[in-house]
């Protein structure tokens, strides 16, 4: 018979890339059941800021559910949620995205081109790419957004 896992909240954790569990090393590999709680929020995980910094970015939380709590997974699965007129970071760093609408939908910048993106849109983000999403809409704009584990500090760009 299995043993049950008791689900943990994550606390203090930040999208900066000095992250905890930004260590691909050793690892916490046990099964685990992120269930869907309805409204993009999933047990086990919690709420939290975009970055500890304000400058640069309005209106967006995430939501770890793969990467803050040991696993060694060489990727880190986040969903971030951008307000009606919030928007990320304007930024370039050497590790790669892949961005999948899953809620309403929003705009990417990559490069010196705009994109509309709407549920279940995938979108890559090569490393070194001048990127940004935004939100000019009334709804909410969410997105699952997969990166490296182990990434370098973005450089934002003004």
């Amino acid at each position: 018979m299995a043993k049950k896992n008791k689900e943990t909240e994550t606390k203090g954790l930040t999208c900066d890339w000095r992250s905890q569990g930004a260590d691909t090393g050793g690892g916490n590999n046990t099964n685990k059941i992120y269930r869907h709680k309805g409204a993009c929020r999933w047990s086990g995980t919690r709420t939290e800021r975009y970055k500890q910094k304000d400058g640069g970015w309005s209106d967006i939380s995430r939501n770890v559910l793969i990467g803050n709590s040991g696993e060694s997974a060489k990727f880190h699965l986040r969903y971030f949620e951008i307000a009606s007129g919030g928007f990320s970071s304007l930024e370039r760093h050497r590790h790669e995205h892949v961005v999948v609408c899953i809620k309403g939908k929003g705009k990417v910048v990559i490069g010196e081109k705009s994109h509309v993106i709407k549920h279940l849109d995938t979108v890559y983000i090569a490393p070194n790419t001048v990127h940004q999403l935004s939100n000019p809409y009334d709804e909410p704009f969410g997105f699952f957004c997969i990166v490296n584990a182990g990434r370098d500090k973005p450089k934002l760009v003004k």
